[in-house]
């Protein structure tokens, strides 16, 4: 049965970020994910899910002033020194934290640059983020993200990824395949992620339309979560969703994959 890792940058928001962690565990989910710690002390996440049992297993490297609309800035040629500066800051929370794997979100191709240009900044960004994370074992992410939600995204489909990371080239690199990006980006959920899973080292989950708990639209989510187990996932699948209302209330679809979760 697949790994579920509550994201508590979108579940359980009816309580404040360090209470989640209790929250989650309470729900039923053995570990957790979120976008971005920076806002609080290492100790102090470490402190919440130590206290919670829950094992932390993601979160993002700085991606730039997301409130001016950056959403990621790792293909942006003006952001590099930015960039680079982020990939330590990174790795001091996933040593404080445990975390094993650190996503990095590409951004949007910046205006006046080729897509071309926003690539190979972002490969050569890449390597350099690799590098540092392979030397403290810690496994780093690729992100494609359709561009529907954020026009002008680099990355939009798991080719998309994968071309960049044959051009990375480093043991440590791994595709994030989110369903719900990719079932806005390309469907075929099954037999995109049959063809690259050797190559996934994270998934994340969300139904489509309006990117809430599995169950809200069309994507199967108990077929393909147990066809996920067939093809020999072992990995983690982050839940990543807008709850539609209060997370507790929307969490019927975990019942066959978490023993624990209350009637």
């Amino acid at each position: 049965m697949p790994r579920l890792a509550a994201n508590l940058s979108l579940l359980f928001t009816e309580v404040p970020f360090l209470e989640r962690f209790d929250a989650a565990a309470r729900a039923g989910f053995t570990g957790v994910e979120f976008q971005f710690p920076y806002a609080f002390e290492a100790a102090e996440i470490a402190r919440a899910a130590q206290l919670a049992g829950v094992h932390m297993v993601l979160h993002n490297l700085p991606a730039g002033d997301w409130a001016a609309g950056e959403r990621g800035i790792a293909c942006d040629p003006s952001r590099v020194d930015a960039f680079r500066a982020g990939v330590p800051e990174a790795l001091a929370y996933a040593r404080e934290l445990g975390v094993k794997r650190l996503n990095v979100l590409a951004g949007i191709c910046p205006a006046g640059v080729s897509e071309a240009e926003a690539e190979a900044v972002l490969v050569d960004n890449l390597r350099f983020a690799a590098e540092a994370l392979a030397a403290e074992g810690v496994r780093m992410m690729v992100e494609p993200i359709n561009n529907k939600d954020i026009p002008g995204f680099l990355l939009n489909t798991a080719a998309d990824g994968l071309r960049v990371l044959d051009a990375v080239a480093a043991p440590n690199a791994y595709l994030q395949y989110d369903a719900y990006h990719m079932q806005r980006s390309q469907g075929e959920l099954t037999e995109t992620l049959r063809g690259c899973l050797k190559r996934v080292g994270h998934i994340q989950i969300a139904d489509v339309p309006g990117r809430h708990e599995p169950g809200t639209g069309e994507i199967n989510y108990p077929w393909w979560l147990r066809e996920l187990d067939a093809m020999g996932y072992r990995g983690w699948v982050g839940c990543e969703y807008i709850p539609q209302g209060r997370t507790e209330d929307g969490l019927a679809w975990m019942g066959p994959f978490a023993a624990d979760v209350p009637p």
